[in-house]
């Protein structure tokens, strides 16, 4: 939807940010106000829009803006545009968060680091990658979010993204304080893989992979495996 928005009405349009003068020139853009929403910036009279397109600009912009959902535009990792979904899913305001990396986002470097060659990897072959992981929010509180995107470009899917992300920490709290390999784990263990396939992708042993399962077992007091992952997808009382 939003790659739509910005290659459909390319020419009419320049983009800005808060406090910077607009650039008149023709180039594509969606831009940022003081409120950090999109919006569009005609670049003189001569390029108005007939009424058509500016209402189809419009809705696209309050679809994007308004979304129950977190959307992201991020550009090599790079955050480039958010929604308020978005800012108040991870707690950071309108424009706090422009031109940073996504690292500040998840619980650790190693983790920001894998997801991103898994989702290089993914996005290659089949032009999306979804999950569900663990993320950091402004305060330092850890929480279960479903996150998709899709790359404009799968030959280099991380160049420009676009993100969906939902809170799920509602039907799965994060109940103990987990190891970087410990929420690795969980993660792949809710998405129903073995030790050995785990083992494979984290590129070490299955019985690395057995040990830190068991104390998974023990903080969340699972007694067995197919009950731990109930516990990590918020389904304690199976």
């Amino acid at each position: 939807m939003v790659r739509l928005l910005l290659h459909s009405y390319a020419r009419p349009y320049a983009w800005r940010r808060p406090g910077k003068s607009q650039r008149r020139r023709r180039a594509v853009t969606a831009a940022s106000s003081a409120c950090g929403h999109l919006t569009f910036l005609p670049l003189s009279t001569g390029d108005a829009l007939d009424s058509q397109s500016q209402q189809k600009l419009e809705l696209l912009e309050q679809a994007f803006n308004s979304a129950p959902v977190g959307l992201l535009i991020a550009k090599q990792r790079i955050v480039f545009f958010y929604n308020t979904a978005f800012s108040e899913m991870f707690g950071y305001g309108p424009d706090e968060l422009f031109g940073h990396s996504l690292d500040r986002l998840y619980p650790s470097v190693a983790e920001f680091e894998h997801i991103g060659e898994r989702a290089t990897e993914i996005m290659q072959r089949d032009g999306r990658y979804s999950d569900e992981r663990i993320m950091r929010h402004r305060s330092g509180r850890l929480f279960w979010c479903h996150a998709t995107g899709r790359a404009s470009d799968p030959k280099a899917p991380l160049a420009s993204a676009t993100w969906v992300f939902e809170d799920i920490s509602k039907e799965r709290p994060v109940t103990a304080e987990l190891t970087v390999r410990e929420r690795q784990i969980a993660r792949l263990l809710v998405e129903g893989k073995s030790s050995k396939l785990i083992a494979k992708e984290l590129e070490i042993s299955p019985r690395t992979v057995e040990a830190h399962r068991a104390r998974l077992m023990r903080k969340l007091n699972a007694h067995t495996t197919s009950l731990l992952v109930a516990k990590l997808i918020g389904r304690s009382d199976t």
